[in-house]
C-alpha cells in the first residue's frame, strides 16, 4: 500500500467511526445478504459482534506502518477464524460487504481512488489471515 492509500483509509475510516453503529450493521446486513449461509458463524448479539468489526478495524489501521506486528496479528486472527468455521471461500464475500458498507455509508465520498485503497488493505488482510490458517492447519495435521 502507498502513504496516499493509507491516509484515504485513515481518513475515510475516521468517518466512518462518527457512524460507526450504522456502518457495522450495514456490513452484517450485506454480509447476510450476500450468504445467509454465514449467519450462523455468527454466535452472539450482532450489535456486540459489530462493535468487534469496527475494534479489529481500528487496531489493523493503526498498525499500518508496522508491517510486522500487522502480519503477526492478521495471522493470528487466521487461526481464529479458521476455528470458528470460516473458510478461504468465505473471505471474498467478507470483502465484497466491506465494500458495499464503505460505498453506502460513505457515498458520494467512496472515490474509486479510496476504493482501490480499502481493496488493496483487505487483499493484504485476507492474503495473510489465509496464510495463518493455512499454517495452523498444518501443525495439526
Amino acid at each position: 500500500m502507498t502513504p496516499l492509500q493509507v491516509q484515504l483509509i485513515r481518513r475515510s475510516f475516521a468517518e466512518i467511526s462518527r457512524h460507526e453503529e450504522v456502518a457495522a450493521l450495514v456490513f452484517y446486513r450485506r454480509l447476510f445478504e450476500i450468504d445467509p449461509a454465514l449467519r450462523p458463524l455468527f454466535k452472539g448479539d450482532i450489535q456486540e459482534q459489530s462493535k468487534k468489526l469496527l475494534e479489529m478495524l481500528a487496531a489493523l489501521i493503526s498498525m499500518l506502518e508496522r508491517p510486522l506486528g500487522l502480519e503477526l496479528e492478521l495471522r493470528a486472527m487466521g487461526v481464529r477464524h479458521a476455528g470458528y468455521g470460516v473458510k478461504d471461500e468465505h473471505y471474498a464475500t467478507v470483502g465484497g460487504a466491506l465494500l458495499d458498507m464503505l460505498a453506502e455509508t460513505l457515498d458520494s465520498r467512496f472515490t474509486p481512488e479510496l476504493r482501490e485503497a480499502w481493496t488493496a488493505l483487505y487483499g493484504a488482510v485476507e492474503a495473510t489471515m489465509k496464510l495463518g490458517a493455512r499454517e495452523a492447519e498444518k501443525h495439526q495435521l
